[in-house]
């Protein structure tokens, strides 16, 4: 693992690779924990025959328990009937600035002839919750106190890969200047130029003690 820090500025980074993981998921069920903070605007969904939440987590792409948690009103989430109206996290904010690290992840891979790293929302969403699991408990590290490793973390959340990787960073108020970190930084830079990597969740989460807290993870399914 490599770790950097500026004392300067008070900016964090670190970074950690598995390649070609075999290690079986562990048995325990990821810990979710949200906060209505974090979204900043709601679609409203009327639910037509047919439909679940799950389903309509999927169209969204929103998680499922995001979307309950945001729904108190829906006693039993297995029983959803037409005509309910269903309040939607769209966290659009967040969205938008986890895109552009995407789109600048994705510049610096093209200038150096690599193939673009395709967005998983699934795995923004793991990465969102680690940015957020580091400001709400106040630590900086990849063995999360909540969810463990990145690899178990990402495993526990239902997705799979070959191949695994994670940077995160603290302190950096903006996407370029966080992507820009991360180049600047050796381990960090061999993540993002990967050639065996295919996919990029990325996940933001503001305040804290750090004020702006930083988690890029790639997978190779």
């Amino acid at each position: 693992m490599l770790r950097k820090l500026t004392m300067t500025s008070m900016i964090i980074l670190a970074a950690v690779a598995l390649v070609f993981a075999c290690a079986a998921p562990v048995s325990h069920a990821a810990a979710y924990r949200y906060n209505h903070a974090e979204y900043d605007d709601t679609d409203e969904y009327t639910v037509k025959s047919g439909d679940t939440l799950w389903l309509i987590s999927l169209k969204y792409q929103v998680g499922l328990q995001e979307i309950i948690a945001a729904n108190p009103q829906i006693k039993n989430p297995d029983l959803i009937y037409p005509g309910d109206k269903v309040y939607v996290p769209l966290f659009s904010t967040i969205k938008r600035i986890e895109q552009e690290v995407i789109r600048l992840v994705n510049i610096e891979r093209a200038n150096r002839g690599l193939k673009p790293l395709a967005h998983n929302w699934e795995l923004s969403r793991v990465a969102r919750f680690k940015s957020m699991d580091m400001r709400d408990r106040a630590y900086f590290s990849h063995q999360s106190p909540t969810y463990g490793t990145p690899f178990e973390m990402i495993r526990n959340f239902g997705l799979s890969y070959s191949a695994a990787g994670e940077n995160i960073a603290a302190g950096q108020r903006t996407a370029a200047a966080v992507v820009q970190a991360w180049m600047n930084s050796q381990g960090h830079r061999e993540n993002i130029l990967n050639s065996t990597y295919t996919q990029i969740g990325v996940g933001y989460a503001s305040g804290g003690s750090m004020g702006h807290y930083w988690t890029q993870m790639f997978i190779r399914p």
